[in-house]
């Protein structure tokens, strides 16, 4: 934060900075779940936190107040890593999947062992990885506990597409978690 030589802070600045302060705190986690989510590496992953923070912040220079704080958030959060994810996938030439091309490809812990709770999570973060950036979106604010509405107005989409990409993507993650059987939570 920039101090004028009269010893003021900029009113604009003041206002950006406890709309940003205020947020982080109350949304740090999620957004560096959010982070785990898209980036797998943890040293990139410490730039995408960071990358997400500065967005964020100048964000709300133009924040208006139409949505909530937590939709603006994550609007922005995905929006930067997104951005993020489709820049290291040119730079590293691999390819994203879409939902019906995911469920060929091969699983990454196939063994027909009872897996532990990090085993299944790393091997859902990895699924997650996978998939296409606006797939990859909807998937984490449901697993934020958004609901369809939500998610629509911050992808975009609309509510019943919303629940339809869910809904896919939770059928193949039960096919994928519990092969032979379906789970219809």
């Amino acid at each position: 934060m920039d101090v004028s030589e009269a010893g003021t802070v900029p009113a604009i600045n003041s206002r950006q900075d406890e709309l940003y302060q205020n947020t982080a705190a109350s949304y740090g986690a999620a957004i560096e779940r959010l982070a785990h989510a898209y980036e797998a590496d943890p040293e990139i992953r410490r730039d995408l936190v960071q990358e997400i923070h500065i967005g964020l912040w100048r964000s709300f220079a133009a924040f208006d107040g139409r949505c909530s704080l937590r939709t603006w958030l994550y609007r922005i959060a995905h929006n930067v890593a997104t951005s993020h994810v489709i820049k290291q996938r040119r730079s590293k030439g691999a390819g994203l999947v879409g939902l019906d091309d995911v469920e060929n490809l091969p699983q990454a812990n196939s063994s027909h062992e009872a897996a532990d709770r990090n085993q299944d999570l790393a091997r859902l973060t990895e699924f997650i990885q996978q998939l296409k950036p606006l797939d990859r979106q909807v998937i984490l604010l449901y697993l934020e506990g958004m609901d369809a509405a939500s998610i629509g107005e911050i992808t975009g989409l609309s509510a019943r597409y919303v629940s339809t990409k869910v809904y896919r993507i939770k059928e193949i993650l039960a096919r994928r978690f519990n092969p032979g059987g379906r789970n219809d939570d």
